[in-house]
Parts: structure tokens; C-alpha cells; sequence
């Protein structure tokens, strides 16, 4: 790749977001700040269309002056579409995790230097397993979830054969606010990220049958 340094971090156009990226996961974009239609433009006429995404954990997508998460996600391109007013309307999808080594200037916006970061190998042998269990866990709360007014999860969704990415998958369609996925996103493989969202779900339910009993609706909640 020709934008990976001596030390092996590349250097990545960045899109700090609300929201969480994670592998496999499809991410669209309505892009109209002239910064971010500049960095559209650019990876597009890049060797390989991709961006990295992070978390703004305080502070405004617009603008500037946020904090942002030091974990994020490679985005690559697979749809792209330019409005006449110069404005983008772009598809991608996660494909690997990062660390951010450093940021850059953020001009024409913002850069970093990251380093790829691949999950640990599964440990547990029940994973698969673990794995079954916890997606029952997720169609079932998020058709709780449904209850409050939220959408549901169609019947026909499959989930990878691969561990990992499964584990990933879960974490996307799990009813659950960007700061969980987030912590999601940081857990070091998929025996972690297991056990973690399926805590996460606990919680979860616990407090949507609560509400479900005060009689509420989805305020309060964040996904």
C-alpha cells in the first residue's frame, strides 16, 4: 500500500462519526461539508477506496473540536454517487480494525497515522456454541425492543460461519447505544466480545422489560 510508512502505520483520511463502525458492517453516508467532499474525492481517486472511522466520544461531527475514540475501523467504498451541487452519497463497509498512532494536521481534513489491528485468535473451543446462544439472545431482545416502537430484526438474517466475524455481526444488529459497541469494537478477539455483549444484553433486557412495564416508549434509549 502506498500510504503505510517505514514503521508499518498507514496513513489514513479520517471520518470521526457518531457512531460506531464495526467489521462487516454497512456504513451510508450523506456527505455536503466541503472538508469531507474534498476527503470523498480523494479516496476515491485513491488505489484503494477506504477511510477510517472513529468514534466522537465528546464534541460535534461538525466543525471540529471533538474528542475522538483511539479505536476505529477501516471503511472501504462500494457505492459512490456525486449530487450536481457537489454533495456525496457514499456506501461502504467496515473491513478491519485500528489503533490510532497519531493524529495529523486535520487539513484539507481530518488524517491519521494508524496501525491495523487484528483480533486474537479464538481460545474457547465452545465458542461456537456461545456464539448460538447469544444471537438467541439478540433476537430476543431486540423483539423486546420492537415492543418499544423500535425496528426488529427480519426472521431470514444469517450470520457468517466465521467466529469472529460473527461475533462482529452480533454486535451490529444487538440493540445496543454507540458507547457499548464501542466497547465492543476495543474487546482484543471474539471470546472477549462474546461474553461482553452478551452482558451487555442482560442489562439490556433487564431495562426494556422495565420500561415495557412502566407502560414507556423508547425515550431514554440511545440506539
Amino acid at each position: 500500500m502506498d500510504n503505510v510508512n517505514e514503521d508499518g502505520a498507514m496513513r489514513l483520511p479520517m471520518f470521526p462519526l457518531g457512531s460506531v463502525l464495526l467489521p462487516g458492517m454497512v456504513l451510508p453516508l450523506h456527505v455536503f461539508e466541503d472538508r469531507y467532499r474534498q476527503l470523498v474525492s480523494d479516496v476515491l481517486a485513491a488505489d484503494e477506496p477506504i477511510f477510517g472511522v472513529t468514534l466522537i466520544e465528546r464534541g460535534s461531527e461538525v466543525g471540529g473540536g471533538d474528542v475522538r475514540a483511539r479505536i476505529g475501523c477501516v471503511a472501504r467504498v462500494i457505492e459512490a454517487a456525486e449530487t450536481p451541487d457537489g454533495r456525496w452519497a457514499i456506501v461502504s463497509v467496515g473491513t478491519e480494525r485500528f489503533t490510532v498512532e497519531q493524529w495529523l494536521q486535520d487539513d484539507p481534513y481530518p488524517l491519521a497515522e494508524v496501525a491495523l489491528w487484528d483480533d486474537s485468535p479464538v481460545a474457547d473451543p465452545e465458542l461456537g456454541n456461545r456464539l448460538e446462544v447469544l444471537e438467541r439472545s439478540v433476537r430476543r431482545v431486540a423483539a423486546l425492543a420492537c415492543e418499544l416502537g423500535l425496528p426488529g430484526l427480519p426472521d431470514d438474517l444469517e450470520f457468517a460461519d466465521d467466529l469472529s466475524l460473527r461475533s462482529h455481526q452480533l454486535a451490529v444488529v444487538a440493540p445496543i447505544g454507540a458507547l457499548d459497541r464501542q466497547r465492543l469494537l476495543a474487546c482484543a478477539g471474539p471470546d472477549l466480545r462474546t461474553a461482553v455483549l452478551a452482558d451487555l444484553l442482560d442489562e439490556q433486557e433487564l431495562l426494556i422489560r422495565a420500561q415495557l412495564g412502566a407502560g414507556g416508549d423508547s425515550e431514554g434509549f440511545d440506539w
